[in-house]
């Protein structure tokens, strides 16, 4: 009985495609792992941005119950001493709740630019597989972070702008609540420690000042020391050029 019908085929030395490196960006598998990378850092950017919302929520939430407990508590007690050191604490509660959820939404702002970032630079590998794709981006794609920061819409350096532009956004309202509780406290403070009105006027606004120049202060510098850490891997080395006009088909 032959046996040529039971021997085993040779096996083939041409390798298996899905086992080949990448070689350029051009191959479709770089796409398709540079999209599902796209997808994952833009979930993170989604997260960050509903926590900070999510925990300014809850921290008004929180103050405006507290006022009407309090609102509650000035119907059933006399505007007195007891009154003053109930508010004292439950201000005192509402402070360190606000200084928490400044410092959160201040680190969800940090993981949102890097994960524009990391966008930025995926877009940048994007124009190299297809450089043709330039003037339909209306993003950055490239990573340092000059060019990143442009597409929050902010203006350069400190002026009067970037201070409105800080103040419109959700950790600049966050500090503006903070900073007015603070001053609410120190009135309610100074009140139970028998200081006039004017004082007790004067001593609020300015500590609500205060306060508030020291979170800016310190977000001022923390800013560029977060920004030192994400390290550019493509910057912007020359002005983008331009979009130009399609070309019209030939007749």
């Amino acid at each position: 009985m032959s046996t040529e019908h039971f021997q085993t085929p040779p096996a083939s030395t041409k390798p298996d495609a899905a086992l080949v490196p990448i070689a350029e960006l051009r191959d479709p598998r770089a796409i398709q792992i540079l999209s599902t990378e796209h997808w994952s850092v833009l979930t993170a950017r989604s997260l960050a941005y509903n926590e900070a919302f999510v925990r300014a929520g809850m921290f008004l939430t929180f103050l405006s119950m507290s006022f009407v407990g309090l609102a509650l508590l000035a119907d059933a007690m006399t505007f007195g001493t007891e009154f003053l050191t109930v508010a004292t604490i439950v201000l005192a509660f509402d402070l360190i709740v606000g200084l928490t959820t400044f410092e959160r939404v201040a680190g969800a702002n940090f993981d949102d630019l890097r994960a524009m970032q990391g966008m930025a630079r995926i877009r940048h590998g994007y124009l190299q597989a297809a450089p043709k794709l330039l003037p339909y981006f209306s993003t950055a794609t490239h990573d340092d972070i000059d060019t990143v920061a442009r597409d929050y819409g902010a203006s350069e350096g400190y002026g009067l702008s970037t201070i409105i532009y800080g103040l419109s956004t959700s950790l600049g309202m966050v500090g503006l609540v903070v900073a007015m509780v603070a001053g609410v406290e120190i009135a309610v403070v100074a009140r139970l420690l028998g200081a006039g009105m004017a004082a007790v006027v004067w001593m609020a606004v300015i500590g609500a000042v205060l306060i508030f120049a020291v979170l800016f202060v310190g977000t001022a510098a923390r800013i560029p020391r977060n920004q030192r850490q994400l390290a550019a891997r493509f910057p912007a080395t020359a002005p983008v050029a331009e979009a130009s006009e399609p070309e019209q088909p030939a007749n």
